[in-house]
């Protein structure tokens, strides 16, 4: 996998804003990993990705459901947000989602995907998010903020489609 890059974190309000930045990098078709912990802030970031993208509905998690489509209020792609957490057959049973249905046409977002939906596309984009808690980076990133909401925030391209794209930019 390439060198991703690394973003502090310190609010929720800051991750919604990370996703509302990655956003604007995103196309049709493109594919989104997302892991981190539970309370990591995964579903903050689908949150402002469904803002950046202008899509209708609450961005919520789809835990119990598995899959939410939010349809695009404008004229960019839909967001298809996915939990993977319980879907434990891997791209077997992601397949009966009919997500390689969706990829072209949408931005697929899947919390939870890590070993399950690689196989989707061979571009993607992986983003995982830390809890910094207890390291000297959260102490000296996070003077004025909660040390509990600080968060380390890795995004890697993976695949062509990613090889010309300014990550960096999503630190600004």
């Amino acid at each position: 996998m390439d060198v991703g890059t690394r973003i502090t974190v310190t609010s929720p309000d800051q991750m919604r804003d990370l996703g509302r930045r990655l956003a604007k990098l995103l196309r049709p078709g493109d594919l989104v990993l997302l892991t981190g912990e539970l309370g990591a802030g995964k579903t903050t970031l689908t949150r402002g990705l469904g803002e950046g993208l202008g899509v209708r509905g609450a961005v919520t998690s789809p835990t119990f459901v598995i899959a939410r489509v939010h349809p695009s209020l404008g004229d960019g792609p839909p967001l298809v947000h996915v939990d993977a957490y319980r879907l434990n057959g891997g791209l077997d049973e992601m397949e009966d989602l009919d997500l390689d249905v969706s990829l072209p046409a949408s931005v697929v977002a899947v919390e939870w995907g890590e070993g399950k939906v690689e196989g989707l596309a061979e571009d993607r984009l992986h983003v995982v998010i830390q809890r910094t808690v207890g390291s000297d980076m959260a102490v000296t990133d996070a003077m004025a903020a909660d040390v509990d909401d600080v968060r380390d925030v890795v995004v890697t391209g993976v695949g062509p489609r990613w090889a010309g794209e300014d990550l960096a930019s999503l630190a600004g």
